[in-house]
């Protein structure tokens, strides 16, 4: 992809695990915690204001073209934070807050800090000062229509010219395991088209090569399209708390389909409100 702008910054994202960036990092790159776009609260994306502050602290402009990565560190799902090991799909989470929030040009490291180490590249041990600006130079959300929230989830599940697209484990996806040690809930929301992740909710098996690279787009659209998945219609993609549905939206925002977001309250806000229908077991529709 060419590039033409004197304004850039390489990114390391993590969740609460600078040891993660301190441990070997590319060469000029800065770190970047989740927490600093995403609230631990909701797990959904922050505040306007917070995320202004947020990217205005980390030298992040609208014009700044970021390049976010993050390191696969082989995540448990027996540690206390699983995420922790996962800056892999952290970094695309981050991507997905900062095109939300307005930065207009934002890019992944194709195989993160993986590919960078495989090329054989020089890796630095250095803590990077990160270097504030005054002005992000655009009102946040510059694209609201990337994020929605559980009032419209709920209206595309009726609508027939929407989708919610589940980017969950199978275990999930029928009720055996919530997915996360601190989710109580098991259970899935019904009508949901069903998209695998792969193995559980810190890992993408079935959106990524072996070597952690993005996996063909037209073998992602393939695997879409027999479950029903078309970008003829809006797709609101969505795991238990953002970062998975955020990997899938990001390989559809690559794919050019027009009318795509991310459900940011996921399962996680579904189940927390007693008041919301979900379901158990192997749909009678299932493939």
């Amino acid at each position: 992809m060419h590039y033409n702008n004197d304004k850039y910054i390489v990114v390391q994202s993590h969740y609460r695990n600078r040891n993660a960036y301190l441990s070997g990092h590319i060469p000029g790159a800065i770190d970047m915690d989740t927490l600093a776009l995403e609230a631990p609260e909701t797990w959904n994306r922050r505040s306007p204001e917070e995320l202004k502050k947020a990217l205005k602290a980390h030298g992040i402009t609208a014009d700044t073209t970021v390049i976010l990565y993050g390191k696969y560190m082989f995540p448990d799902n027996a540690d206390e934070f699983p995420g922790s090991a996962a800056g892999d799909i952290g970094a695309v989470r981050n991507a997905f807050i900062m095109l939300y929030a307005g930065v207009k040009d934002v890019r992944i490291l194709n195989g993160g800090f993986q590919s960078w180490q495989d090329a054989g590249l020089e890796i630095a041990y250095d803590d990077v000062v990160k270097t504030p600006v005054p002005q992000f130079g655009a009102n946040i959300p510059a694209q609201p229509m990337l994020a929605v929230d559980t009032p419209e989830a709920k209206k595309m599940i009726s609508s027939k010219d929407a989708e919610l697209v589940c980017v969950r484990s199978y275990p999930e996806y029928i009720g055996e395991v919530s997915g996360y040690n601190y989710i109580e809930a098991k259970g899935r929301i019904p009508g949901a088209v069903f998209a695998d992740c792969g193995s559980d909710a810190y890992h993408m098996e079935n959106y990524r090569n072996v070597d952690h690279t993005t996996r063909e787009y037209h073998e992602i659209e393939a695997i879409w399209k027999q479950a029903g998945i078309t970008p003829d219609k809006h797709l609101a993609f969505y795991c238990g708390t953002g970062w998975r549905g955020s990997e899938a939206w990001f390989n559809a925002w690559l794919m050019g389909w027009p009318r795509i977001s991310v459900y940011d309250g996921g399962w996680f806000e579904w189940s927390n409100d007693p008041k919301n229908p979900y379901e158990t077991g192997i749909p009678v529709n299932h493939q």
